[in-house]
């Protein structure tokens, strides 16, 4: 019987992965150089862990998320996205009682049951990065350029990075109340979540996609309009802090966040290339959700970047395919042992060597070592063995030359420093 996969998730084979290793090595520098440490959280949770994080009427609790009853009579879902699971194990494992900012960041898959499309499966991956203990609108700065550093260091320079401040609990129930008041009069023409949310989550309204509740909802009042002065000053310091570090951004007072715990600076960035669904990255900050999960109040923001879509912007990683440094040819059962040996101390030492399939002609060796890519060539023989010498030849130039067989590891591996 032939098996497919599931639909909505894929494979992702070379020459595409060699995309991903570059996104992800990238990530691992620029989020080092600004003092990120690796968290991995597992791919699973109490299902609680999401509904208390992302809220009981979001789209993922209600639609999306993959929920299942363990033996034990525990409910289980698949993390439908990264920062709800790196909460629970900062309080869990008092990351709280190390100094202070504590700076984390994760990849990985996560899971939502969605109409796959371009840029969006059911099992997706993300790059995430959370930073927790600082209240400031400095540490809002630092992370959006470190952001903007990671996506121009893997080559993606036009795009477009979205702010906004939805206040805190504050000043937000004077701006939901003002909001509701708009809505109630025309909630009719609004699809059925977005009635359904009137009452229970009035900002949801203003994050949905249908087109016909985005007109409807067009002159509503502004957040923006609303912040008290704590959030309205932390808003104004970060536009400033942003235009020192030469980050080019603007307000988009109509952004809001579709998850329920964030507070204040939300942030956003897109790209015209990949349609409908055109964001590459977002986040925000999320002051009270560490204490949500049982933790001391500690003010914290972060972000997500969707993998799939990134790799959709940069290409596949054709142009990068790693190809073997060398290609070692041998006729004759002792020159194929020969071969292994010598191909296994290069191995070791980290040159990706390959060796001929025994008992195959030298044309037909020499067919696949084209076929791979090779950078180089040596032959071994009968009359190799006897003499204790091997030649060896570039590949792409036709360089040619002679080594002993005790200096072939030394060779290729000087030969291999600058690859």
């Amino acid at each position: 019987m032939k098996y497919n996969a599931i639909k909505g998730v894929q494979d992702i084979l070379p020459p595409d992965v060699y995309a991903w290793q570059r996104v992800e090595s990238a990530a691992a520098e620029i989020f080092g150089a600004f003092g990120f440490q690796e968290l991995r959280a597992p791919v699973m949770e109490f299902t609680e862990v999401f509904v208390r994080s992302i809220g009981e009427t979001s789209d993922i609790v209600e639609k999306e998320m993959y929920t299942f009853e363990d033996k034990g009579g525990r409910s289980i879902s698949l993390r439908p996205e990264g920062t709800a699971p790196v909460v629970r194990s900062y309080v869990q494992n008092h990351l709280y009682n190390r100094p202070a900012p504590q700076k984390f960041y994760y990849t990985g898959p996560m899971f939502r049951y969605e109409r796959p499309q371009r840029g969006r499966q059911r099992q997706f991956y993300q790059i995430g990065a959370e930073a927790f203990a600082d209240a400031g609108p400095a540490i809002d700065a630092e992370v959006i350029s470190m952001l903007r550093h990671f996506l121009v260091r893997i080559g993606l320079e036009s795009l477009s990075f979205e702010i906004n401040s939805i206040g805190c609990p504050e000043c937000r129930p004077a701006y939901r109340d003002a909001l509701k008041n708009f809505l109630s009069d025309r909630i009719e023409s609004f699809c059925p979540d977005c009635k359904r949310r009137l009452d229970s989550n009035p900002l949801r309204i203003l994050d949905c996609k249908v087109p016909g509740c985005k007109e409807m909802r067009r002159g509503a009042p502004l957040v923006s309009d609303h912040l008290c002065e704590g959030c309205s000053s932390h808003f104004e310091e970060l536009k400033s802090l942003l235009g020192d570090l030469g980050v080019p951004f603007s307000v988009n007072p109509e952004m809001v966040r579709g998850l329920d715990y964030y507070t204040k600076t939300t942030f956003e960035v897109t790209s015209e290339n990949l349609g409908a669904q055109n964001a590459v990255a977002a986040g925000g900050r999320y002051d009270g959700l560490v204490e949500e999960f049982g933790g001391p109040k500690t003010p914290a923001i972060g972000f997500a970047i969707g993998m799939e879509r990134l790799v959709a912007l940069i290409g596949d990683g054709s142009d990068k395919t790693p190809t073997p440094f060398l290609f070692i040819t041998a006729l004759g059962d002792e020159a194929a042992r020969k071969a292994l040996k010598i191909a296994d101390g290069l191995r070791a030492s980290g040159l990706w060597t390959e060796t001929g399939a025994p008992g195959s002609s030298m044309r037909s060796q020499m067919k696949r070592a084209d076929k791979l890519g090779a950078a180089y060539a040596l032959f071994l023989g009968q009359d190799e063995l006897d003499s204790g010498t091997a030649g060896w030849k570039k590949l792409d130039d036709g360089t040619e030359g002679k080594v002993n067989l005790g200096d072939v590891h030394d060779l290729f591996m000087k030969l291999g420093s600058g690859r």
